[in-house]
């Protein structure tokens, strides 16, 4: 059975111990935090410290923190003989300031402490300096997900920019649809069936197939309809989308 120390107490951090925890096949021995509070929940189930000096000796360990922070950590825990990984989706293996034994352990999720979610199909890319160490992640992968990948950094670097596209940048469009709602009385609920409707076409179209709307059409009449209704801020992002939807190649215009 591989032993793991997690270190982090963010959103990742928090889902991925909770799998860890109830995962056969692997020991959660220990989880670290610099602030203590943000891990006490787990305290009963695991060991817990704020201190990287009572770091205990496992197999893997995971970093789950801010990407500004991986370089400098990863120097302090050098001297651990087991296999130190990231979790970060937008930084190369490379910045692990570590001996042979680095890698990348990426789920490709969005994840929020208040939303619980099963790691059964939410795809965990790996990376590794040394093939048994890439086996080592493999295995771990698997115990967890049903969906591994084995992601270069370069490749995962990009994989990164394009879930930025899929995921915030679409949240935040939803913002702005809530807002335009909000500001005229009308329940932000009216739009969760199209929404979800548009996140289903994705399993069965390619998205320039599912596109729609004015800017597919080249609607100029309403696409003004809509820019005078919109204020300045909106306007921008609106005319950006619109006129990438209108010049897209993807639909053979």
């Amino acid at each position: 059975m591989m032993t793991i120390t997690l270190l982090g107490g963010g959103n990742l951090a928090n889902h991925l111990t909770n799998v860890l925890l109830n995962s056969n096949g692997c020991d959660l021995s220990q989880i670290y935090n610099r602030s203590i509070e943000k891990i006490r929940h787990f305290e009963k189930q695991t060991k817990i410290t704020n201190n990287l000096d009572d770091l205990r000796d496992t197999d893997i360990y995971i970093l789950c923190i801010k990407d500004i922070a991986i370089k400098e950590v990863s120097a302090k825990i050098a001297h651990k003989e087991g296999l130190i990984v990231h979790t970060s989706g937008a930084l190369a293996m490379e910045v692990l300031q570590n001996n042979l034994r680095k890698g990348v352990f990426y789920p490709l999720q969005t994840f929020s402490k208040e939303k619980n979610l099963s790691f059964d199909n939410i795809p965990i890319c790996i990376e590794a300096a040394r093939p048994k160490d890439l086996e080592i992640l493999h295995s771990l992968a698997t115990l967890l997900s049903k969906k591994v990948y084995n992601i270069n950094s370069l490749q995962r670097k990009k994989i990164h920019l394009a879930a930025v596209f899929v995921n915030n940048f679409v949240n935040h469009l939803y913002s702005i649809g809530k807002d335009i709602c909000d500001t005229n009385n009308i329940p932000f609920e009216i739009l969760q069936p199209l929404i979800e409707e548009t996140a289903k076409k994705m399993n069965t179209l390619a998205p320039f197939e599912a596109q729609t709307g004015p800017a597919r059409r080249k609607d100029y009449k309403t696409i003004e309809i809509h820019k005078s209704e919109c204020s300045e801020e909106i306007e921008t992002i609106y005319t950006v989308l619109t006129d990438a939807i209108i010049k897209s190649k993807s639909h053979g215009n």
